[in-house]
């Protein structure tokens, strides 16, 4: 991907910020009331030290406190609606940036998923989007503010005094230099600190994720070393940043200085032959002393204005990924279940094929297992039913309708799911099972899922019920009962296939009796696939599927390739040798 330029980059952002113009507007306008107000403020300088201190005229003095009084009245209350209004335009670009980088995150394909950590993704929507706000009316809002300022000033200082003024002139190009130079390099820096920003999230959130396996294990040291490490890389980063910054502050203020000095010379010349008169000269030094906090905000607006454009950039990279497509026309609100597999091959690589040639039916009320191996490709071929990668060749057919005509909303729909690695969220357990149907399905339907699921044993004894929050990812239930839930959430979806990845594995004995007996009268009526790793499991099965290195080695009943004395035969008795053994 080549590398996008910032004035293009800068464009597409003010296209989120011009959404709030008229805040931005009022933003811009009250900020050169502001400037203006400090501008004049400095010209004042001269009449007030003129005509009331040394002149000594009492009608200035008795109205001079009153207007300064009035006007900086007046630049309180432009502060209070540049600043307000500046926030109100950043923290609305921040919150549409986000809610647009969430939607997009729920159509990205699986294949993104599969290439991009949770980390990296996290800094994005978290880190990156808030730089967003140093690029766009922040830095718009100080660019006005600053540069009506300076203007302000020079038309004071040409006022004042014009062979003094053009002093200054003489400092723009080497400060525009300064400026370029500091540019670049902070520029190439914010990337590189967005980089590391998302290392260090996929750092913190692979720990809280896996902290047992760590403690178990006695990972503290070395986990705690590369979060070190990362943190380390960030600071240096952020530092190189902070040295370009400083450099060129430190660099303008220095031409400033020396600049202010000839002026300090020429000026007392100016004096002693009674060209610049006190005030003047009081006005003049004052408009060069307050001429350096803008041009430092300018130099420093740089260092801002490129890390939110780092931030824009890697937020606009991820809102350009491409959506997963959704090429089908035709809707089907309930399918009757037969299932056929023609022909499929699919490869996660190019130079590697995942799953090769493989034919099979699947049909309505009937039992399908698949079995083999770890990296046999069992769970590759589930996630092609529901369309979660179609860039594969042959045929997946559903009631004889080639998956890729229907829309992905409606093959969805025909699918529930039970793993073994189940999925709940920080919600309670009403919503949990109800999930994807909040608003179309009542408190007893619910129940009766829970119930058909016999997880209504241990709801009960909790202290809210079916309403009781259940923690990040269920960490309040045991896994059993976690399991229950989610099986719970398939009874309810009530769709026409149904797709086990071992359901039963975390229960106790007793609970999976139960379970398999309301997931046998689930099955009745649906298609059911089950992805087996314990092969007693499926021993009832109508037909098992023996798969290995991708392609489809076996295939019947469990009588049928016992007879046949090959790979399921051979797995079953090594499980029947070694119970705990899983394939």
């Amino acid at each position: 991907m080549s590398d996008p330029k910032p004035l293009a980059i800068y464009q597409r952002l003010l296209t989120y910020v011009g959404r709030y113009w008229i805040a931005l507007a009022i933003a811009i306008l009250a900020s050169m009331i502001y400037s203006s107000i400090d501008a004049w403020f400095v010209y004042f300088l001269q009449p007030l030290l003129n005509k009331g201190l040394i002149q000594r005229n009492h009608e200035f003095l008795r109205w001079a406190p009153v207007l300064v009084l009035i006007v900086f009245v007046l630049r309180g209350v432009a502060s209070f609606f540049s600043n307000y209004n500046i926030a109100l335009v950043s923290r609305s670009v921040i919150m549409q940036l986000r809610q647009e980088l969430f939607s997009h995150l729920q159509k990205l394909p699986a294949r993104f998923y599969d290439h991009s950590t949770s980390g990296k993704i996290l800094s994005i929507v978290v880190y990156s989007v808030e730089q967003v706000a140093n690029a766009s009316a922040d830095v718009l809002t100080t660019a006005v503010q600053s540069t009506f300022l300076i203007l302000g000033l020079i038309v004071v200082m040409l006022k004042t005094s014009w062979k003094l003024t053009l002093l200054y002139f003489i400092l723009i190009p080497l400060i525009t230099v300064i400026m370029r130079v500091t540019s670049k390099r902070v520029r190439r820096l914010s990337l590189s600190i967005q980089e590391s920003i998302a290392d260090l999230t996929h750092r913190a959130e692979e720990y809280l994720d896996g902290y047992r396996i760590v403690r178990g294990f006695g990972g503290e040291q070395y986990e705690k070393e590369k979060f070190d490490k990362a943190a380390r890389a960030n600071r240096q980063r952020e530092m190189k940043v902070v040295a370009a910054r400083s450099w060129s502050v430190s660099g303008v203020q220095l031409i400033a200085a020396i600049a202010l000095s000839i002026t300090l010379f020429v000026a007392a010349i100016d004096i002693s032959n009674s060209v610049l008169s006190p005030g003047g000269f009081v006005s003049i030094m004052a408009a060069m002393l307050a001429i350096l906090k803008p041009m430092k905000d300018l130099t420093t607006m740089q260092s801002k204005l490129h890390r939110g454009l780092a931030g824009a950039q890697t937020v606009f990279e991820l809102l350009d990924e491409k959506v997963e497509e959704d090429f089908g026309t035709r809707t089907l609100k309930r399918a009757h279940g037969k299932v056929e597999f023609s022909n499929l091959n699919f490869s996660y690589l190019p130079e590697k094929k995942v799953l090769k040639n493989i034919s099979f039916t699947m049909e309505r009320g009937k039992v399908t297992a698949l079995v083999g191996r770890s990296g046999s490709g069992k769970s590759t071929l589930v996630s092609l039913l529901p369309r979660f990668y179609s860039d594969y060749q042959g045929e997946i057919l559903l009631d004889g309708i080639n998956t890729h005509e229907l829309t992905l909303n409606s093959l969805r729909q025909q699918f529930s799911s039970v793993s073994q690695h189940v999925v709940l969220f920080n919600d309670t357990i009403a919503n949990n099972i109800a999930y994807g149907r909040f608003n179309d399905v009542s408190e007893k339907e619910i129940i009766d899922a829970a119930t058909a699921a016999y997880a209504m044993d241990f709801i009960n004894e909790l202290p809210k019920g079916i309403h009781t929050l259940i923690g990040e990812n269920g960490v309040l239930l045991s896994g059993g009962q976690r399991q229950r839930i989610a099986i719970a959430r398939a009874v309810l979806k009530n769709a026409p296939i149904l797709i086990l990845d071992e359901a039963t594995s975390a229960l106790d004995t007793e609970s999976e009796r139960y379970i398999q007996e309301a997931l046998e009268s689930l099955m009745r009526t649906r298609t059911t696939l089950v992805i087996a790793h314990r092969l007693s499991t499926v021993e009832n099965a109508d037909n098992i599927i023996v798969m290995e290195n991708g392609e489809l080695i076996e295939m019947g009943n469990h009588a049928a390739l016992l007879a046949l004395d090959g790979v399921y035969a051979k797995l079953y008795k090594m499980q029947f040798r070694e119970p705990e053994y899983e394939i």
